[in-house]
C-alpha cells in the first residue's frame, strides 16, 4: 500500500511539474513580449495620403470621374498620384483621401469641406473599420496662410506688367510670418489624424505616419523662348524666390510642425531640381511638373471654365512616380527625417537632408 502511496505522490508531482512548465512556457512569465501582427482590425493592409493637390494628383490626369468636376467635386484625385505608385512588403491596397486645395482644418477633424467633401480625418475614421492602415502619408499647409499656389499665380500676373516690381518683392515681406501662422494649423491635423488611429486601437508603434513637404516646381534655369505662355510665363527674380526661398522656408515650418508632434518628415524642397516645369525645353519628357497648362474643353462650359488652368505647376504622373520611389525608400528606414533628392541614375531617393545639422 505503502508503494502505491508513493507512486500516486510522484505521479501528482510530476504532473503538478508539467503545468508549471506550460504556464511558463505559454505566457505566464511577465516578461515574455507579446507581439501584435502589425495594425489592428481586418481587411487588407493599406497606405493612405490625406492632404491637398500636391498629394491628391492634380497635374498627373486621368482623374477619377467623381472628383473632375461632378456635382461640384474638384478635387483631381489620380490613379497616378503617388500613393498608388509606394511599394511596401506586404502593403496590398493604396488609398487616396487628398483633395486639391484642401486645407489643414479639412484634413483634420471638424465640419470643413473641400468641394463638397467632408473632413480627411474622418473618412479616414471609416476607412479603419475594414482596413489594417500600416502607414498615413500627408501633405498639407501650403492652402492655409502662405496660400502658395495663390502666390504663383500672383507671380505669373506679374509676368504681364513688366514695369511693376516682382511679385516676390512683396510676398517676401510677410512670407516667415505666413508660415509661422501655418505651423500650428498643421500641427492640428496631425494630432487629429493620430486621434482617429488612436480611436481606433492603434498604438503609435502599429503604422507609420509621414508629413511631406513641396517641392518647388518652377526654377530660374529654364531657356528664355519659354518664359511666356508657351510655358512658364514667370520672371527671372520670381523663379529664383520661389526655388531657393519660398520652398526652403516652408518645408522648414512643415519640419517643425512634425517635430512637434512625432512625426517623421520628408522635405521635398530639393526634389525637382533640374526637372522643374520647362526645364527640359523643347523636350519636356526630363520634366516632373506641368508647365502651363489650359484645359481647353473647360473652358466652353461656363461652370468648369474657372478650373481650366488648375493643372498648371504640379506634380504630373512622372513626378508622381518619382516621388512615389522616394517614399517608399524613407518608409522602409527607421529615420525620422529625410529627403528626396537624385541619384546617380537620374531617379530619387531618400537621402539625408541637406536641412539637418
Amino acid at each position: 500500500m505503502s508503494r502505491l502511496r508513493w507512486w500516486l505522490a510522484a505521479t501528482a508531482l510530476a504532473a503538478i511539474a508539467v503545468l508549471v512548465g506550460m504556464f511558463v512556457f505559454t505566457g505566464g512569465n511577465p516578461q515574455q513580449p507579446s507581439e501584435r501582427p502589425g495594425p489592428p482590425g481586418r481587411g487588407p493592409l493599406t497606405v493612405v495620403s490625406l492632404g491637398d493637390s500636391t498629394i491628391s494628383g492634380e497635374g498627373a490626369g486621368d482623374y477619377t470621374p467623381g472628383t473632375d468636376g461632378k456635382n461640384g467635386n474638384w478635387c483631381h484625385r489620380s490613379p497616378h498620384a503617388l500613393v498608388h505608385r509606394i511599394k511596401l512588403t506586404s502593403i496590398v491596397e493604396s488609398v487616396n483621401l487628398g483633395c486639391s486645395g484642401a486645407p489643414s482644418a479639412q484634413v483634420g477633424l471638424g465640419d470643413v469641406k473641400q468641394w463638397t467633401e467632408p473632413s480627411q480625418a474622418g473618412q479616414l475614421a471609416e476607412l479603419v473599420k475594414d482596413h489594417r492602415v500600416s502607414a498615413v502619408v500627408v501633405a498639407v499647409g501650403a492652402n492655409d496662410d502662405p496660400h502658395f499656389s495663390r502666390l504663383i499665380s500672383e507671380c505669373f500676373t506679374a509676368w504681364f506688367m513688366a514695369e511693376g516690381a516682382p511679385c516676390s518683392e512683396r510676398i517676401k515681406k510677410d512670407w516667415q510670418a505666413r508660415i509661422d501662422a501655418m505651423v500650428p494649423k498643421v500641427t492640428a491635423a496631425l494630432e487629429d489624424i493620430q486621434q482617429v488611429l488612436r480611436e481606433a486601437g492603434y498604438d503609435r508603434e502599429d503604422y507609420d505616419l509621414v508629413l511631406q513637404s513641396y517641392a518647388a516646381p518652377i526654377s530660374p534655369g529654364i531657356p528664355e523662348n519659354l518664359r511666356n505662355l508657351n510655358g512658364c510665363p514667370f520672371r527671372v527674380e520670381d523663379l529664383r524666390w520661389v526655388k531657393n526661398t519660398g520652398a526652403v522656408q516652408l518645408s522648414e515650418g512643415l519640419r517643425e510642425a512634425a517635430e512637434a508632434t512625432g512625426v517623421r518628415f520628408l522635405d521635398l524642397s530639393r526634389a525637382g531640381e533640374g526637372h522643374e516645369a520647362c526645364s527640359g525645353g523643347a523636350d519636356a519628357s526630363s520634366e516632373w511638373f506641368t508647365r502651363f497648362t489650359v484645359d481647353w474643353d473647360n473652358l466652353t462650359d461656363a461652370e468648369r471654365a474657372s478650373h481650366a488652368t488648375q493643372e498648371s505647376f504640379h506634380p504630373n504622373a512622372r513626378g508622381h512616380a518619382q516621388l512615389g520611389r522616394c517614399l517608399s525608400e524613407f518608409l522602409g528606414t527607421n529615420d525620422a527625417r529625410a529627403a528626396c533628392l537624385e541619384g546617380e541614375d537620374g531617379n530619387l531617393h531618400a537621402a539625408p537632408s541637406p536641412t539637418q545639422p
